[in-house]
């Protein structure tokens, strides 16, 4: 044991003298080519003395940046992330000029513009040559692996974590933001993602499942997460009884949908058991969070929701390199637009303003920040791991979701995961991968650019109000402009949209190609007479509009030409809607009976042949309704676990497989009794209380509380159900360690 440790210690030594030595040669290298960079006195100095200076610097550079860095970083967690991001060069700069004023006789002197640029390249070299020898040193690098795990193992002991030798395979859900199903075929076939294209080919096993008529993120990550997508019927909508929109990339918004989804089933997630949430809307009961846009607007001490940014970013290399990626990003990002300008390519939308700056932010910051975070969690032997990676939705809402642009941006993606496969070889725990997408993509010119008008330009038409002149934008409602606007501490909301006054003027909101209208001044949800004595030429313009597939008003679907079919009526829904596929009618049955649901629901036209639908935002890419791929994501899972159903219908149902594997690899469970008061009342079950993000909630599982005024909804079948205990009384941790 002891020659064993007397090795490590000396193989140590060895790669710190050996990066040393390739910072001195950098360092020495780079004197020579910046005119503002000098590494002798002024009366010049020989060969061993300007060696040795460089020496000096590079050895004091990289021991402030060992031990100076993550204090400064950790000093500067609430700074907004993308202001971190720009202050990594001005940082790294001020640690070289700190560190060539520690060489004596002052031989070392350098500009400060030039500091940056030294700074910059020093960190990229020394962080390659420490990975391209941890890497060739494989035991050194199994060792360290087990000790992460050890020590992992100790602080987890109390809590009745597995010990060594015991632990069961852990999951890996990831994510790909909007990636429908033909896509990734597609893209596997053609060689564009080959790791994946390579799980298909050996371990892995494909199949797609349908969203609900609401296919967003919001809905179906709820429900993948925590078992309900009740009462979600698009990606923003009017509450009446409240009088403010909801917005599913809301930070309080997502925290209110998780609380209701919470009180609805019982259960605190997916993830209640030792899990982490990377990246997502909703914390699916995790522990350990990062980067969640539900916990973002809590306030306080306990609150490290950015902590993923110093985790990440408290390591220099990986600021100078992401940094560089983000703006290489950005130019690539004003490349594209000015080449889709110039060739006249059609449909198309307007790509300047902040929309390059949240691009890069999406598919460089976030995409690095949340894979270091997964890496993490593995390294740490978390039992399941639930990350979002966005990218691909970002560049396919203002690109389209076919052709170069997320051609690009899909072999990134598999890079990604090639490396999170290659992580799982040396964790301490056997890692099974399953790859999912929360919805597709569909193409189509949005109904401003093929109509000249928005749908709230119609609505006022048809309700005999005044309409501008000039037609306006319905701004793109993405998720990763929430995400960057959350680490810059900045409130997502939409001005006056957020709050709308009571009036006659209606309210329609867009997401995607599903519009939704509702009237203030009708209390409750207005019938078809109602609005037809308010309004009465509003339907018939909307039905007969080209643009317009179909309407849902209060239990009937009008279609085009005065085409009627009542819900209630066996197989006239199914008729009307065939055009969108099967299903459509069961969907839009479903979102009939939500408590919230608008006033008018108007879903636009499709175009089977091509697969086109018309957006009422922004988006020549887009998701949120019926309609060709948009509703079609999928699911990939090792051949390890279970098949899941032939049929898989909705974001519940693949809850429910997910939750089906965790069972799988955990072993038979047994539920443990709610405790019991001194009334004989249950005081409560874990993962329900305290869940992360969630406030005021206790209940028991299969109970649904709901505050004062609320009517509360019955529980789900099969709600509360769960193969893995939640971690009791464990505080939420918005960190990564």
């Amino acid at each position: 044991m002891r020659r064993g440790r007397w090795r490590t210690l000396g193989s140590a030594l060895v790669r710190v003298i050996l990066v040393w030595a390739v910072s001195t040669l950098t360092m020495l290298a780079l004197a020579g080519v910046l005119p503002d960079f000098r590494l002798q006195s002024g009366d010049g100095d020989s060969v061993t003395e300007i060696g040795l200076t460089a020496a000096w610097g590079a050895g004091a550079f990289g021991l402030l940046s060992a031990l100076v860095w993550p204090v400064l970083v950790r000093a500067l967690l609430l700074v907004p992330a993308l202001v971190l991001g720009l202050l990594v060069f001005f940082l790294n700069g001020s640690l070289l000029l700190l560190a060539l004023s520690l060489i004596p006789s002052g031989r070392g002197e350098v500009a400060p513009e030039t500091a940056v640029v030294v700074a910059a390249v020093m960190s990229a070299v020394a962080s390659a040559t420490s990975t391209a020898l941890a890497v060739r040193d494989d035991e050194a690098y199994r060792r360290r692996l087990h000790r992460l795990a050890d020590r992992r193992r100790r602080r987890t002991r109390h809590k009745g974590a597995p010990g060594p030798g015991e632990a069961a395979p852990g999951l890996v859900f990831l994510q790909l933001d909007g990636v429908g199903y033909e896509t990734l075929r597609q893209a596997a076939g053609s060689g564009l993602m080959p790791t994946v294209a390579g799980l298909l080919d050996g371990s892995h096993r494909l199949t797609a499942w349908r969203t609900d008529w609401s296919s967003q993120t919001g809905a179906s990550q709820l429900g993948i997460l925590h078992g309900s997508t009740f009462d979600v019927p698009a990606f923003r909508w009017y509450e009446k009884d409240t009088g403010e929109v909801v917005v599913c990339n809301r930070p309080t918004s997502a925290a209110e949908l998780q609380r209701r989804a919470i009180a609805r089933t019982g259960d605190g997630g997916l993830l209640t058991l030792d899990g982490a949430s990377r990246g997502n809307l909703f914390s699916g009961g995790a522990d350990q969070l990062a980067l969640v846009l539900s916990v973002s607007a809590r306030r306080g001490r306990a609150n490290r929701s950015r902590a993923g940014y110093f985790a990440y970013f408290c390591d220099p290399a990986n600021a100078v390199r992401t940094a560089l990626s983000f703006v290489a990003e950005v130019a690539r990002e004003i490349g594209q637009s000015l080449r889709a300008r110039l060739r006249g390519e059609r449909p198309r939308v307007a790509r300047g303003g902040l929309y390059p700056l949240i691009r890069a932010f999406a598919t460089v910051v976030e995409r690095d920040v949340v894979v270091a975070a997964v890496i993490g969690d593995m390294l740490a032997g978390r039992a399941a791991i639930y990350a979002d990676l966005v990218a691909y939705d970002e560049v396919a809402h203002h690109s389209g979701p076919h052709g170069r642009d997320t051609d690009r941006v899909l072999a990134r993606l598999d890079r990604s995961l090639a490396l999170l496969a290659r992580v799982a070889e040396h964790v301490p725990r056997e890692y099974r991968i399953v790859l999912l997408s929360d919805h597709g993509q569909s193409p189509g010119e949005t109904f401003l650019g093929r109509y000249g008008l928005t749908l709230k330009d119609l609505v006022r038409a048809g309700c005999g109000l005044p309409v501008s002149r000039r037609a306006g934008r319905t701004p793109s409602g993405a998720e990763a402009r929430a995400a960057v606007l959350a680490a810059l501490h900045r409130p997502v909301e939409e001005g006056a949209q957020a709050h709308p006054g009571r009036g006659p003027d209606p309210v329609v909101l867009a997401s995607g190609n599903l519009g939704l209208i509702s009237f203030p001044d009708l209390p409750g949800r207005a019938s078809r007479e109602r609005i037809e004595r308010a309004h009465p030429a509003l339907l018939a313009t909307l039905a007969n509009h080209p643009g317009i597939g179909f309407l849902l008003v209060d239990g009937e679907v009008l279609g085009p030409g005065g085409r009627v079919a009542r819900l209630d009526e066996p197989g006239a829904a199914e008729e009307l809607l065939a055009r969108f596929g099967p299903g459509a009618a069961r969907a839009v049955r479903r979102t009939d009976a939500f408590p919230h649901v608008a006033d008018v629901m108007v879903n636009s036209a499709y175009e089977p042949g091509t697969g086109a639908v018309h957006a009422f935002e922004e988006q020549i890419g887009s998701h949120g309704g019926l309609g060709g791929e948009q509703g079609h994501p999928f699911l990939m899972w090792p051949t390890e676990l279970s098949e899941p159903e032939a049929d898989l219908v909705g974001a519940e149902a693949v809850h429910d497989v997910l939750r089906r594997w965790l069972r799988e690899a955990d072993g038979p469970q047994v539920p443990l009794p709610p405790p019991v008061d001194g009334a004989g009342r249950a005081a409560g079950v874990a993962g329900v209380t305290g869940v992360a993000g969630v406030d005021g909630v206790t209940g028991v599982a299969g109970v649904s509380v709901e505050p004062a005024g609320r009517p509360v909804e019955e529980p789900r079948p099969g709600g509360g159900k769960s193969g893995s205990l939640p971690s009791a009384g464990v505080p939420a941790r918005d960190e990564i360690r």
